[in-house]
């Protein structure tokens, strides 16, 4: 058994317990209100569902098992698993028995390249790991064991699947970055690299370094999860609480992931940036870009990255990515581009009054910094926000089979309920 497994089964038992208890004695006790506006826009807001991973708040930003993100930034992407997942950060014992358990199940079946390589050639990079994830859903553990498997052993074979599916992650998207985009053959495996390096290796960039290298670290980490409600976490709940393996389900959160709300924000932010590079020839003065945010905004659009939905600070995943910029690529024209909108668009903001929070969000910083690496492919961008988000939609699916989650099917009303709910003709 593994030292993950070992801990998860101590672990899982006392979870139970504690939301037997829950439901027992308080289950009839009111959480949220639903409002007209709410039920007509996307149930923003309501709250409905219960994620113990990660939870995002106002005033601080992202908290991970109750530590900020913005102090796991020199965490290796599988320690943020290993969190994800049990609440602890591994030793060094579980950090290397979890990377040994990553190494041995990387190996991609021969079977999904040939269906990599039987699509067309301009198929979506995205498109390209979704089929590819679907493809492998033969290997899936718990499709062939469920009709022998007891509910209280869903999570186990759950947890093969998703460290099966987590070690290829990097190899099955680095294999898709090189063959879509004709870089050559595949890249293997390092054996000395750690899961974000080795995938930063496989890509096969021209400027492979140790800056790269931690740079991939940090973006995987940022990236790995974000509470229950958004669009790829909540699609792969769904889908997982119909028992869809893990396959399934992740690959349904990507699908998701895909669309342009959800993981398209980064190479806008950065393809803002880089007009405003070729606009003014070069770095703009700062009243320059003053006078752009505003013909912006007096045109009724939006600055690209500003603005958050629920931050009232900026997102402390942006300002990792900022520090993390003036160390390594200070001088990078796109990231001082990037460093002097931090300085003008708020302000701009604010005296306009458009957005209640004029900070920015992660996606601000996160696609020059893969730029400035040589990832200048943006239809790539979403699959390494996929790769990355994948840790959190596993953690989250692992849980889920551990607690017993039932299958999620929320009512449904019609408008004319609503009309006579309140008084319309």
């Amino acid at each position: 058994m593994s030292l993950l497994k070992d801990k998860l089964a101590a672990q899982i038992p006392v979870m139970r317990d504690e939301v037997r208890r829950i439901l027992r004695d308080h289950s009839e006790h009111k959480i949220s209100d639903v409002t007209v506006g709410q039920a007509y826009g996307g149930m923003r807001g309501i709250k409905a569902m219960v994620c113990d991973t990660s939870v995002v708040e106002p005033d601080s930003g992202l908290i991970v098992r109750g530590i900020p993100i913005i102090d796991l930034t020199s965490k290796l992407p599988e320690e943020m698993f290993w969190l994800l997942l049990t609440g602890d950060l591994p030793n060094s014992d579980e950090l290397k028995s979890l990377q040994n358990e990553l190494a041995e199940h990387r190996q991609v079946p021969h079977y999904v390249w040939n269906v990599l390589e039987a699509m067309p050639e301009d198929s979506h990079p995205m498109s390209m790991l979704s089929t590819a994830i679907v493809a492998m859903q033969r290997e899936s553990l718990f499709a062939w064991r469920y009709h022998e498997l007891s509910k209280a052993e869903y999570w186990e074979a759950t947890l093969v699947d998703a460290l099966q599916l987590l070690a290829r992650m990097p190899a099955l998207a680095a294999g898709i970055y090189r063959y879509r985009f004709g870089k050559g053959k595949r890249i293997p495996a390092q054996p000395k690299l750690d899961w974000g390096a080795n995938y930063l290796h496989m890509l096969g960039l021209p400027n492979e370094d140790e800056g790269a290298y931690q740079m991939m670290r940090l973006y995987l980490t940022l990236h790995a999860d974000h509470e229950a409600g958004n669009v790829s976490a909540n699609t792969c709940h769904t889908v997982g609480s119909a028992l869809s393996d893990a396959y399934y389900a992740v690959s349904a959160g990507l699908n998701g992931l895909a669309g342009p709300l959800h993981g398209l924000a980064n190479q806008e932010c950065l393809g803002f940036v880089l007009d405003i590079m070729w606009r003014f020839d070069g770095m703009p003065s700062e009243d320059q870009l003053t006078d752009m945010c505003w013909e912006l905004l007096n045109k009724g659009q939006v600055i690209p990255g500003y603005g958050h939905a629920v931050l009232r600070v900026p997102d402390p995943r942006f300002v990792a990515f900022r520090e993390f910029g003036h160390l390594h690529c200070a001088d990078d024209i796109p990231f001082k581009i990037m460093d002097m909108l931090f300085k003008v668009a708020p302000k701009v903001l604010a005296e306009h009054g458009k957005a209640k929070d004029p900070w920015p969000n992660v996606d601000a910083a996160s696609g020059v910094l893969l730029y400035h690496y040589g990832i200048t492919e943006f239809p790539y961008y979403t699959v390494l926000f996929g790769v990355s988000r994948a840790m959190g939609m596993l953690a989250q699916l692992i849980l889920n089979r551990a607690l017993g989650t039932p299958l999620t099917r929320p009512k449904s009303v019609s408008t004319a309920w609503i009309k006579q709910l309140v008084g319309m003709p």
